[in-house]
């Protein structure tokens, strides 16, 4: 047959790098590998994930946002003055870039939660708020609750990133001219993950475009959340509200949840998330059988179905995980101390031409990466 045909590629680009011993490097090489994968794009979102870059407030809860239009900042601001002190605020620096229009006001914001008011919070709360002996796990379940209720109640505000020590740069365009929209070069960290964004059946719009956090978690995601729905529901049990239009935006909570509240290990959060088919457990030994059953049936409806694969960024680590049957492509590759993630091995041999190791990650079994031991980020 003759002619010629688009090409259609399997969804979106996503990219992580990782130095062990926590040095910092700059954010352009994330933009070269991205920028590698253009074509996985097309230009309804990109965005980048930086861990590390603001050592001078690392011990501050950096709130980037997103407004439509002045009372939106205007009403967040007098939200955040009742519950934070805010050290510093300013715009998010950008330079202005021919292909990134409809800009929404971009400001971040380095905060600290007055002492009192988490007190107050935990004591108005369930029994899980308000008998937490460890003060910075209540802390950050008020944090939490801050970001969704801006996301939820004040229009025309969104939160990017809420963590400490990294923040979220994202925006309706390819994600090379996010990345120099931005200025992501000018920082440096010790992890970046990016994503180039092909949506399907969602909006492309500057709140909506990957990575999604909520505090230090950030994820971004090749492919289609089909459960999004009971997901959606069963967070909302917990105090969780999903209202940025897109899918992936229940992986990052669910995260939050199953690891920091609900205390499971990282390897069996991936494990809930992606869990084996039930034949597969059937054939497992005692007592892994048993185990693994057992989270299958409590965390059923935080099981992810579809086709994905994930790079989860976290303080000082990473994670890479794809479906049960890999329906998205996710490669590795290790040259030293740094380690890469990617949807092509291409990408990672732009900014790394002579890896030590490169290998597929296996269907639903997660690679999970930390910062050496002692090493602090």
């Amino acid at each position: 047959m003759k002619g010629t045909f688009p090409r259609i590629p399997s969804g979106c680009s996503i990219t992580g790098i990782l130095n062990k011993k926590a040095k910092r490097f700059s954010g352009a090489d994330v933009i070269r590998s991205i920028r590698l994968m253009h074509d996985r794009s097309n230009g309804l979102g990109g965005g980048f994930a930086g861990y590390g870059i603001y050592p001078q407030y690392k011990d501050h809860y950096a709130f980037h946002l997103l407004y439509t239009n002045e009372a939106s900042q205007q009403d967040t601001e007098h939200f955040l003055e009742k519950s934070f002190v805010i050290d510093r605020c300013e715009p998010i620096p950008t330079r202005p870039h021919p292909r990134i229009t409809d800009v929404p006001i971009l400001w971040r914001y380095f905060l600290r939660v007055k002492p009192y008011v988490v007190e107050q919070f935990s004591s108005s709360h369930d029994r899980e708020w308000a008998e937490a002996a460890d003060e910075a796990y209540a802390e950050k379940n008020f944090v939490v609750s801050q970001v969704m209720e801006i996301n939820q109640k004040i229009d025309g505000a969104f939160v990017a990133s809420s963590g400490k020590n990294m923040g979220v740069f994202k925006g309706v365009g390819f994600p090379e001219d996010i990345g120099e929209f931005y200025r992501v070069e000018e920082y440096e960290g010790y992890m970046w993950t990016s994503h180039g964004r092909f949506p399907t059946n969602t909006p492309g719009w500057w709140g909506g475009a990957h990575p999604f956090t909520i505090l230090d978690w950030s994820v971004v995601h090749n492919g289609e959340i089909s459960s999004y729905g009971i997901n959606r529901r069963y967070l909302e049990a917990f105090g969780y509200h999903c209202t940025l239009q897109t899918d992936t935006e229940v992986i990052a909570y669910l995260f939050d949840l199953l690891h920091r509240r609900q205390g499971l290990s990282l390897k069996n959060t991936c494990l809930a998330l992606a869990a084996p088919f039930w034949k597969e457990i059937d054939r497992y030994p005692e007592p892994k059988r048993e185990a693994v059953t057992a989270i299958r049936q409590v965390y059923g409806s935080a099981m992810l179905n579809g086709p994905f694969s994930l790079v989860v960024g976290f303080t000082g680590g990473m994670i890479g995980i794809t479906d049960r049957i890999k329906l998205r492509p996710l490669v590795c590759g290790q040259k030293d101390e740094v380690v890469y993630l990617s949807s092509e091995e291409s990408a990672i041999r732009e900014i790394c031409p002579a890896p030590d190791r490169v290998w597929t990650i296996r269907a639903g079994e997660p690679i999970i990466v930390k910062l050496e031991e002692g090493v602090q980020p």
